[in-house]
């Protein structure tokens, strides 16, 4: 397939998974309960942490975060107490389990006191066209606080190598457009046109299948070959082609 019937096919499946059915399926579905900005981000940010293994199971044990926090995820991450912590004893997903969530509602609490929240501390520096260090420097907030390290895994680093796809999912759904319903567009000091591809699995092996990622490893340097390439058909919203790669593997098992 040559380059110029590649955008095309890409862009026909992008508009195709783009929409609001979209929703009904996948986590994102999870800060689209919210209307207001803080709620979208810790909803979008804590359902985005988890997301890795089945689908509905994900979406499951994101609704149940939700529960614990009484359906006002900023408010509680504001004004918790430890008592109302403890009732977070008991959940797990995978190997996401209570000590790991409650740690997470404390660094949310110092992010957003301390830090002018998660906009500010995942924004690149001025002049640089993509997000790892600002992943890389984000981490470091997220656990300048106590913690068990235990739970340093859950936030990957791309200055290490991580693809960071759960992050990377995160600030898609926080910076694109939100016109067709799907993705916010709430972040508008960021830029989509720094956005990396969320690269999982299925995106990495539809990816190669269509020759724009030859790398056979799912890592940063991934990552940066298929920036070049998807920045090459949309300079402006490169990472749109990520609907197509997801629906190409996971609805139509291409």
């Amino acid at each position: 397939m040559k380059k110029t019937e590649l955008k095309e096919f890409l862009d026909e499946k992008a508009d195709l998974y783009e929409n609001l059915d979209f929703i009904d399926s996948d986590p994102i579905q999870i800060p689209h309960s919210y209307s207001l900005k803080e709620d979208i981000e810790i909803a979008g940010f804590l359902s985005a942490i988890i997301a890795w293994g089945n689908r509905k199971m994900i979406i499951n044990n994101a609704k149940r975060m939700m529960e614990l926090m009484g359906n006002s995820p900023y408010d509680f991450v504001l004004h918790h107490t430890e008592e109302q912590l403890a009732t977070f004893d008991g959940f797990v997903h995978r190997t996401f389990n209570a000590e790991d969530f409650k740690f997470f509602i404390r660094s949310l609490k110092n992010i957003y006191t301390e830090h002018n929240g998660l906009e500010v501390v995942l924004k690149p520096s001025e002049g640089v066209d993509n997000y790892q260090q600002a992943i890389h420097d984000f981490k470091q907030v997220f656990f300048e606080i106590s913690h068990l390290p235990r739970t340093q895994k859950h936030i990957s680093d791309p200055v290490k190598g991580s693809a960071a796809k759960r992050i990377n999912m995160f600030l898609r759904w926080m910076v694109r457009d939100a016109k067709k319903g799907v993705d916010f567009g709430l972040w508008n000091s960021h830029k989509a046109a720094h956005l990396h591809c969320p690269l999982d699995v299925h995106t990495g092996n539809v990816a190669r299948k269509l020759t724009v990622l030859t790398r056979k490893q799912n890592d940063w340097k991934a990552i940066q070959e298929l920036d070049t390439t998807l920045r090459a058909f949309d300079p402006n919203d490169p990472v749109k082609y990520d609907f197509a790669l997801f629906g190409l593997g996971v609805f139509e098992k291409f």
